[in-house]
């Protein structure tokens, strides 16, 4: 099985407290006596979607889903400004899932995620390695803060106009600390201030995708207001204060991943999170092997999918 797995819905769900006013969603899917596996969504902020579950095998896969504070059908949602963003770190994250796991009667799961998600997966594991059977990534990062430098200052060599645009919109200009900026614009108390804040942090991210999406589609730019908003909050909130990680310690502790075996994918053409984070973690963490898609880029294409399917279905035993 090489194609994605037909739709299917949950068939359980709920919103789970897990202190701090914050309520988590999520659902499950697929078979309940199947293997158990989390999906990590990306963003941070993007939300949990359902058709990211349709990589596993229903039949031999107990599909868990979740939305990360802030987002998706989780509560409160950072697209309203009162939602206070100090309970929101990488560390309530992987309280998180780890409150998840054992509110679902799971000893032991499977994790799959990309972009932000290989991030949090790989701060869950190596905190909880004992919890872990196996590791899916594709498009990997570890967000530490020379990545996102690169995402939102280096990349601007091969767009300098729009990142002149989108450094100037900060208020902070070319030189100064842009995260930092975005992060205050989006804690502004004017409506507008936020939204138009929102809308050009999500114009630049587009552009770095452009030359995947060819301009068909807008990535960040078309999801409704709120799912912006919220999406954009949380992203300048955890980038400009470094995830909350110290720097480069997923791959400086990777050891903590010996014998849990993992698939790293990877677009050589990812402009975003070029490919040297991937090599660096496949030869810090020496059970993972590294795929590298010579033709796809941060969003992957359907060779990424049948190496993450391929992954999964090997790893469902």
């Amino acid at each position: 099985m090489t194609e994605m797995y037909p739709p299917i819905e949950p068939y359980d769900s709920g919103l789970l407290d897990v202190g701090d006013g914050n309520l988590v969603h999520w659902e499950t899917c697929g078979n309940p006596a199947g293997k158990p596996a989390l999906v990590v969504h990306g963003g941070p902020g993007s939300g949990c979607h359902r058709d990211a579950g349709r990589v596993f095998d229903p039949d031999r896969y107990r599909i868990v889903l979740f939305d990360q504070r802030g987002c998706g059908r989780s509560a409160p949602h950072a697209s309203d400004p009162a939602t206070d963003m100090r309970h929101n770190t990488t560390a309530h994250l992987i309280a998180d899932m780890e409150r998840l796991r054992q509110r679902l009667g799971i000893d032991r799961w499977l994790l799959y995620g990309g972009s932000w998600g290989s991030t949090l997966i790989m701060a869950y594991a190596e905190q909880h390695p004992e919890r872990v059977t196996e590791i899916v990534i594709n498009a990997v990062t570890t967000t530490r803060r020379s990545e996102t430098d690169w995402l939102y200052r280096g990349v601007g060599r091969f767009f300098p106009q729009q990142w002149e645009r989108f450094a100037d919109r900060s208020g902070a200009g070319p030189d100064g600390d842009i995260l930092a900026a975005y992060d205050r614009l989006l804690e502004h108390p004017e409506p507008a201030v936020r939204e138009r804040a929102a809308n050009d942090w999500c114009a630049w991210e587009d552009t770095v995708l452009s030359g995947e999406t060819k301009g068909a589609t807008n990535p960040y730019g078309d999801r409704p207001s709120a799912a912006r908003l919220a999406f954009v909050r949380i992203c300048a909130h955890y980038f400009s204060r470094g995830a909350f990680l110290d720097e480069g310690v997923l791959l400086r502790e990777a050891e903590r991943l010996a014998g849990i075996p993992g698939v790293l994918i990877h677009g050589r053409l990812d402009l975003g999170s070029p490919l040297d984070t991937a090599w660096q973690l496949s030869r810090a963490w020496p059970d993972a092997e590294l795929v590298v898609v010579e033709d796809a880029g941060h969003l992957g294409n359907v060779t990424t999918r049948r190496h993450v399917v391929e992954a999964l279905d090997r790893f469902a035993g």
